[in-house]
């Protein structure tokens, strides 16, 4: 065996000291598995599994999304069955372990199914909702995520050095970590692994006894308190905490600095604009909008969801413009190596490669014309196969292609840095924009009716496919950054793993139409919520129709997102808190804080890190408990459903010595009570740690 294919030591069994930090001047990072060692990385072993996990998970995701409206994040899963299935060969077949990489590739090409299936579900199955279907068919919906797919990799591919290697320290990637943590405790076995166990167990416990069998109430909030409830119904200011173990550990990870930005622009949607909106309620007779209810006869979600969450999409949409004039040195700067690279080709001097493994990726080159011919194959496509037979189809093909490429590009970045920050990226908001802003450009071309819905409706699909492959792309970045993956491999099982994971989700998309609906009709009575696409197609109606845009909603998240950069806070941080739901930022302020007291908790800077060190790997455990769980009790609802029967009792119905009107009656109290009590376990039980 030669020095480059030694086996790794035990010193490679944990991160490096300097993983999650920013680097000292002249300080650089050496992975867990450094450029110089050669271990399998890309084997059948690894390919196999994939894409195994890449079919079930496309399947499963697309169903949960159009039956709950709740997708299901697959990395962290997927790791989880990776790291099973190495324990399984070591103990059932004698075979070796798989190593490091070899999960991190089974994590490549399976987790592209729930980046395929996000952007699919969200877009396509509007066209049944529309009508539209007599005009599509299973290649032309098959197409529609596959090329945003392609666009997402060939896109972000660029800034891959400025998210994991000049941004290194500075952003949290809450699930890279946490998927990176379960890949580690793996490797190491032992107490790393115990931690890790233990504490997704008791997260799958307490988010299954909470949300599902309504242990205690989901969500806490004023509005329920009765003392409270004429200042609520006078004021509409209500305070709302998510009491999932999942969400505490996603804000440990993320960090003080970042969740309180987020809690700030909640606050400011929840306590400043639909107050305001409730107040201008009272001198406003009748409704604003068409269809819906006079302000003042509205409660406090709907105002937010009506009038308050526009706001929050344009700041989305302005904070993504301030994002990319910020990165402008950098556009330049790949944009001038694609080019360097295209024009040694040219004049035959041969292609310029990096010397560290860790560093190779698909050259820039390759990026670029992977865009062009991507953009060819778009423009081919809507030519062809959506516009035949109009009379300005080249012309509408041709802008309806620029604005898919922009938008992607505008785009693209903004969804890596979100999730880089909170794990949690607003495709639903920036589809909408896309939208929005394709209607009215394809409007003004004279294109309307329905080869205006369908056109808009694949521009969606595209850009949604791509934000979405994006935004997980840069967490396997991440991930590969710290392992010491190759990035080039990462690449291409991405680009490939789309091509599966877009016929599977095609698939079962044509499936549930056909079976269920996604609208009510003589035919399906009872079809599957799909809350996504109505949403999408209702805006496509009003915008293509006559109710416009909330034009002037946007342009106040503007000024919003504007102000907040000028204060020297993260635009985008605070415009995600404006447009996401309180409960959900609220919860990441709490785990965050408790991690800042375990950073702080000893005078000994040893003994505070190793104490922090063990939330992390509890915090970790918190997200995987809590994905699993979630996809264990969407499955148990499917059943329900199908078959008629009563898997998970409801604890608010028990008649045993009167828990069901206990818990109706506290169940709110309790919920605020026992996440409270979890986040002081966390801070008790890391407390307990020794610098040893």
């Amino acid at each position: 065996m030669s020095d480059n294919e030694a086996p790794l030591t035990a010193g490679d069994d944990h991160l490096p000291d300097n993983a999650f930090r920013e680097l000292e001047p002249g300080e650089s990072y050496v992975p867990v598995v450094p450029a110089g060692k050669l271990v399998p990385e890309v084997t059948v072993r690894s390919i196999v599994q994939g894409v195994l996990w890449s079919i079930v998970f496309s399947a499963a995701a697309t169903y949960l999304a159009l039956k709950l409206g709740q997708g299901i994040e697959s990395a962290i899963p997927i790791s989880i069955l990776a790291v099973g299935f190495s324990a399984l060969v070591v103990h059932t077949m004698h075979a070796r372990a798989s190593t490091l990489l070899e999960n991190v590739n089974i994590l490549a090409i399976g987790a592209t199914s729930g980046i395929v299936a996000g952007g699919s579900v969200f877009t396509m199955p509007a066209i049944f909702i529309l009508g539209l279907e007599g005009r599509s068919s299973f290649f032309q919906i098959f197409l529609v995520p596959l090329l945003g797919a392609l666009l997402g990799v060939f896109f972000l591919a660029p800034f891959r050095r400025y998210f994991v290697r000049d941004l290194h320290g500075k952003l949290p990637y809450p699930e890279a970590r946490a998927t990176t943590e379960i890949l580690m405790a793996g490797k190491r076995g032992g107490r790393s692994a115990f931690v890790l166990t233990y504490s997704a167990a008791l997260a799958a416990v307490f988010d299954f006894v909470g949300p599902s069998m309504r242990g205690w109430a989901e969500n806490f909030s004023t509005g329920a308190i009765g003392s409270l409830q004429a200042f609520t119904d006078k004021y509409k200011a209500v305070f709302t905490l998510n009491t999932s173990a999942a969400v505490l550990g996603l804000g440990y990870i993320m960090g003080l600095d970042y969740a309180s930005i987020i809690m700030a622009g909640s606050m400011v949607s929840f306590f400043v604009l639909v107050p305001l909106f409730a107040y201008l309620g009272e001198f406003i007779q009748g409704p604003i909008t068409a269809g819906m209810p006079a302000l003042s006869a509205m409660p406090a979600e709907d105002i937010f969801f009506e009038y308050v969450r526009p706001i929050g999409i344009g700041g989305i949409f302005a904070a993504g413009i301030i994002s990319i004039l910020k990165m402008s040195p950098i556009i330049l700067q790949a944009s001038r190596q694609a080019f360097g690279e295209i024009a040694r080709l040219v004049q035959g001097g041969g292609q310029a490669t990096s010397e560290e493994r860790t560093d190779q990726a698909l050259p820039m080159s390759f990026n670029l014309l992977g865009i062009a011919a991507t953009g060819l194959a778009v423009f081919l496509y809507f030519r062809f196969s959506v516009l035949v037979g109009n009379e300005k189809a080249t012309a509408i093909a041709f802008a309806a292609t620029l604005l898919a490429l922009v938008i992607a590009f505008l785009f693209a970045a903004v969804s890596a840095w979100a999730i880089a920050m909170i794990s949690i990226t607003p495709i639903s908001g920036m589809t909408l924009t896309t939208l929005i802003v394709t209607a009215v450009a394809l409007s003004a071309m004279g294109l309307s009716g329905e080869d205006g819905m369908l056109q808009v409706l694949l521009i969606g699909g595209v850009v949604c496919t791509a934000l979405s492959m994006s935004g997980s792309l840069v967490t396997q970045y991440k991930i590969g950054y710290w392992l010491g993956a190759t990035p080039r491999r990462i690449e291409i099982s991405n680009l490939l793993a789309s091509v599966i994971a877009s016929a599977a989700t095609t698939a079962v998309i044509l499936l549930l139409a056909r079976v269920y609906g996604f609208s009510p009709g003589p035919e399906h009575p009872t079809p599957l919520a799909a809350p996504q696409p109505n949403a999408m197609a209702a805006v496509l109606l009003g915008v293509m129709g006559t109710a416009g845009a909330p034009w002037f909603l946007y342009g106040l998240g503007a000024v919003f997102a504007v102000s907040a950069e000028l204060c020297g806070i993260s635009a985008l941080a605070f415009a995600l808190g404006m447009y996401l739901p309180m409960e959900l930022n609220s919860p990441l302020v709490v785990g965050a804080l408790v991690a800042w007291l375990l950073k702080r908790s000893s005078p000994d800077a040893t003994v505070a890190k190793a104490r922090h060190d063990k939330g992390t790997l509890i915090a970790s455990g918190f997200i995987a408990g809590g994905a699993l769980v979630g996809v264990f009790a969407a499955l148990l609802r499917f059943v329900e459903d199908s078959m008629g029967w009563t898997l998970v009792p409801d604890l608010t119905e028990a008649a045993f010595l009167g828990m069901g009107a206990w818990l109706g009656h506290w169940g709110n109290w309790l919920g605020l009570a026992v996440f409270l009590a979890l986040a002081m376990y966390v801070y008790w039980d890391s407390r307990r740690e020794r610098a040893d």
